[in-house]
């Protein structure tokens, strides 16, 4: 599971098949050839798309309208978040908004990054996915909290930790779906002639009781398409 993880496999054998859950782009950590001939001993399931930023962006623009700037709390050596910071940064340019960012990778620094960006008004968080973002998430909830923040997250679990919403991969999917390439595998497939496959179910969880603590309304259109609401 993880880019970090699989990269120190592939460093260790490259004959034993190896299948990977959880990978933001294979082909920029060298992992594969490319995603339909991954080529080698490995493939695997990616976690997600770049475009999905886009996604976060929008539904959180829409459920607090008067953000005008966004802190992306990310892990800079993770190699996805330059490519999810262009999709972000891409985004704001219709509606002039502004991106900065800040590291989560010291529990310390990154709360003083939040709180200096709180001093100002009309801004938003968004939270890239990373198993440092994910260790951090009772914190960052917390002061997305304390300082009247509404962010959007990429897991389900920081909306049941108290995040106001999250739009994400189900995660528990990829690791049903790679049962099936370890069987093709048992049976004889070659790693190297199994695509590498991108996440087909997506789920989107919005937390009324941090809406309301907010003093937002979320619209009817995007309830309406979210798979929980909780209240």
């Amino acid at each position: 599971m993880g880019t970090p993880v699989t990269v120190e496999l592939q460093r260790q054998t490259r004959t034993v098949p190896i299948v990977f859950t959880l990978v933001a782009d294979p082909v920029a950590s060298g992992l594969v050839e490319s995603l339909a001939h991954p080529g080698a001993n490995i493939t695997g399931f990616t976690n997600y798309e770049y475009a999905i930023a886009g996604k976060w962006l929008k539904l959180l623009k829409e459920s607090a309208p008067r953000i005008e700037r966004f802190l992306v709390i990310q892990n800079p050596a993770n190699v996805s978040a330059p490519g999810l910071l262009r999709e972000i940064e891409s985004g704001v340019r219709s509606f002039g908004a502004q991106v900065t960012t800040a590291s989560a990778l010291d529990a310390a620094e990154l709360e003083r990054a939040i709180e200096a960006f709180a001093r100002q008004p009309n801004g938003g968080l968004i939270v890239l996915p990373d198993s440092a973002t994910s260790n951090l998430r009772a914190s960052i909830v917390a002061l997305a909290a304390a300082h009247q923040l509404p962010a959007i997250y990429p897991f389900r679990y920081f909306a049941l930790s108290g995040g106001l919403m999250s739009y994400g991969i189900d995660t528990v999917d990829p690791f049903q779906r790679a049962a099936s390439y370890i069987d093709l595998i048992l049976k004889g497939s070659a790693p190297g002639d199994l695509p590498v496959q991108a996440p087909n179910k997506f789920e989107l969880v919005i937390n009324m009781k941090t809406t309301k603590a907010l003093r937002l309304t979320v619209p009817p259109n995007t309830l309406a398409i979210a798979d929980e609401v909780i209240d």
